[in-house]
């Protein structure tokens, strides 16, 4: 089993909030800092993406990604990557947790990519990837508010 990377942030808003800025991913270029473009290129019949077309642009790494996703329950969002050019697998996942007057929000992922990489420096890239976007939702869920 592949070895992934997890953090956790608590956000000062209700789940269903959360998870309505992590579920509108064309407005993901406006908070997060990697990912230039997003269109959703396919729903389920409650109208949640399955697929998401992600542009990204992290510096040294520029990738044209697709992913899929999984939704269970209200809380609970999961992806997998379905084609891209620098990645050879990606999976993630957030989690909700109702906490106190907010929600505590877990960010697991998981990534392997397509030139060979030291584990512990994959593991530092993951953690950045977690950090900037778990920081970059709690920012955009709380100035929503």
């Amino acid at each position: 089993m592949a070895e992934h990377t997890s953090s956790s942030i608590t956000i000062e808003a209700a789940p269903a909030d959360v998870m309505a800025v992590i579920s509108d991913f064309e407005r993901y270029p406006d908070w997060t800092g990697e990912v230039k473009e997003a269109q959703v290129l396919a729903t389920d019949a409650q109208g949640r993406a399955e697929q998401v077309r992600l542009v990204m642009d992290a510096g040294a790494i520029k990738d044209d990604q697709t992913l899929g996703y999984t939704w269970t329950g209200e809380h609970e969002v999961s992806w997998t990557l379905v084609k891209s050019q620098m990645l050879r697998s990606l999976d993630g996942s957030y989690h909700l947790r109702p906490a106190g007057t907010g929600t505590e929000v877990t960010y697991r992922l998981t990534v392997d990519v397509k030139i060979p990489m030291l584990g512990m420096i994959k593991r530092k890239a993951e953690k950045v990837i977690i950090d900037r976007a778990l920081a970059g939702l709690k920012k955009r869920v709380e100035s929503d508010k």
